[in-house]
């Protein structure tokens, strides 16, 4: 590779290799049944205190990719809707879905029917699995969908009979978090299991190549037409490669534990915490509502063997204030990765001073699988960059105005990728895979800049920025600095309309200390920033809008954008 346009790969640790050959498997069911051959009696997936191993994990998906094939009639490049959160239920149904050639589509069990219909017409999915809970919405809008098969699991559909009875129970009477459906519309998720599994002496495994469609992974749903991205086997097999040769070296295979606290459907869970986690053998730890963070503490007590984390910055921020290493000993965590959002220095500084652990920032998006730049594992400080990027990517910063590659550190431009983990585009929609393209490259929204080692650091979303008397100013910067201050819970920045200034600048907090007020908040803020990124409105909120993964969504704070 070409030093002069790869000036990070100076910065690899030794035994870090530069590029990847991404085809250690044909497909991701190939993946699967390695692993799950290699590690038969290690525990692969927990939740709620019920543990399946590699061995019964694998019987499971076989026995619904037979009921999908030999019962439903699925045929390949058929495309499987699932609306599940973090139980045993999901890894199931994507391997399964996998196996029988399915594409598949993740949708996120919190969204409105309306929401959902988005997804489920624009993909023309046939078939769905779904959450019990989910139910009664998503029936008021089947007769407006493609779905010939609806298959549905409540919470206790993996768990042992007597324990099964008791959650369900709990579920929708104690919680009321079940509401009354038609169940003559939908078919039984451990049914289909015990249905399929006649079939298994003769299942013919599907043909699938590296280059098929294995996930439509939709991104953008929520805001004007979703759109979805079509990610290859080889996109995910190359981004599973690529995070292990970046992490490799300080993980040890069938031997580590993943706390998934983040959403599966999500991207960069599905893809670290499913996939790359399966690749190495991990037990993995599956948390339904890391929103319930006593409970996620109980957790954390009983799986003391957890080796390896990942979060967003409102995950690790709790872990701060809720003081859980004061509370607990996690002995063998050791690996710590951020992403989904920027970790902000204040939240990292603190984590690192209660756990003795650094964050390790990673960067993605939906559109590349996701993993396109990691801190590299040797690093012991957080640095407020997303690091490099992984072996075989390659990335540029392009001067929005001009178009000239930037090369220089600490010039700021949009941020670009190529590499093997790069979708094909985005499903049915042409116009919108043109315009994210450019000249080949994957352009990303983000305006970055070199540091003088060349590491990447992002300065903000190009459409955040906000303009005050013609200077830019970056949210990310004052959120970054108030995050340091002790009295500041979270907060969050966005710009307003000012007749004299273009756009001023306002903060939403969420306090720690009850009596801190505005003039504290501008008096901190004097102390580190220039005075056009100072802050003119202050707003004290009881809590800031948060997307299913725990970014704070700015669009929801700018939707009332006044003083």
């Amino acid at each position: 590779m070409d030093m002069n346009r790869t000036p990070w790969l100076q910065n690899y640790p030794e035994d870090v290799p530069t590029t990847i050959d991404p085809k250690i498997v044909r497909n991701l069911s190939e993946l699967c049944d390695s692993i799950c051959l290699k590690y038969p009696e290690r525990k692969a997936f927990v939740s709620f205190g019920t543990a399946i191993s590699y061995a019964e994990f694998h019987h499971k998906v076989m026995c619904l990719a037979a009921y999908l094939k030999y019962v439903v009639g699925v045929r390949k490049g058929d495309r499987l809707g699932l609306i599940l959160p973090n139980l045993i239920q999901y890894p199931i149904s994507v391997f399964a879905g996998i196996k029988a050639g399915l594409e598949i589509v993740n949708i996120n069990p919190l969204y409105t029917p309306h929401e959902m219909l988005g997804i489920l017409r624009d993909a023309k999915i046939k078939f769905v699995i779904t959450f019990e809970s989910v139910n009664a919405q998503l029936l008021k809008v089947l007769d407006q969908t493609y779905i010939t098969c609806y298959i549905s699991s409540p919470l206790g559909g993996c768990m042992p009979p007597l324990k099964a009875f008791f959650y369900n129970i709990m579920a929708r009477y104690v919680k009321k978090a079940v509401p009354s459906y038609d169940k003559s519309k939908v078919r039984s998720f451990s049914k289909c299991l015990r249905e399929g599994e006649k079939y298994l002496k003769n299942y013919v495994q599907e043909d699938l190549d590296f280059d098929d469609i294995a996930f439509l992974q939709y991104t953008g749903g929520t805001t004007g037409k979703p759109k979805g991205a079509m990610l290859s086997h080889g996109n995910i097999i190359a981004n599973i490669v690529q995070a292990y040769a970046m992490y490799g070296p300080r993980l040890k295979k069938g031997e580590e534990m993943i706390l998934t606290a983040l959403p599966l459907y999500h991207i960069f869970a599905m893809t670290v915490n499913l996939m790359f986690a399966m690749y190495i053998g991990c037990t993995n730890i599956l948390v339904l509502d890391p929103r319930n963070f006593p409970f996620l503490i109980k957790i954390l007590e009983r799986y003391p063997g957890i080796s390896l984390i990942t979060g967003v910055n409102t995950l690790f921020n709790a872990f701060v204030n809720y003081n859980v290493f004061d509370k607990l000993s996690l002995p063998k965590l050791r690996v710590v990765i951020g992403g989904g959002t920027a970790v902000q220095s204040g939240v990292a500084a603190k984590f690192l001073k209660a756990s003795g652990i650094p964050i390790h920032e990673g960067y993605g998006l939906t559109e590349c699988s996701p993993l396109c730049c990691v801190v590299p594992y040797t690093q012991k400080d957080f640095t407020g960059t997303i690091g490099v990027p992984t072996p075989s990517t390659l990335a540029r910063i392009i001067d929005t105005k001009t178009g000239e590659e930037i090369w220089e550190p600490n010039r700021a431009g949009e941020l670009e990728f190529k590499g093997p983990q790069v979708m094909k585009g985005y499903f049915d929609n042409e116009n919108e895979t043109r315009n994210v393209f450019h000249d080949g490259w994957l352009k990303t929204g983000d305006i970055a800049e070199w540091t003088e080692n060349y590491h990447v650091k992002i300065i903000d979303r190009i459409k955040d920025m906000i303009i005050v008397s013609g200077f830019n100013v970056f949210p990310t910067e004052i959120e970054n600095v108030l995050s340091h201050n002790d009295r500041i819970m979270e907060c969050a920045v966005i710009g307003i309309p000012s007749k004299t200034l273009g756009e001023s600048i306002k903060v939403f907090i969420v306090k720690k200390d009850p009596s801190l007020t505005k003039e504290d908040v501008i008096t901190y803020c004097k102390q580190f920033l220039t005075g056009y990124k100072i802050p003119k409105h202050v707003e004290f909120v009881d809590s800031l809008p948060k997307s299913f993964v725990g970014k704070v969504m700015r669009r929801y704070l700018r939707q009332n954008r006044i003083a």
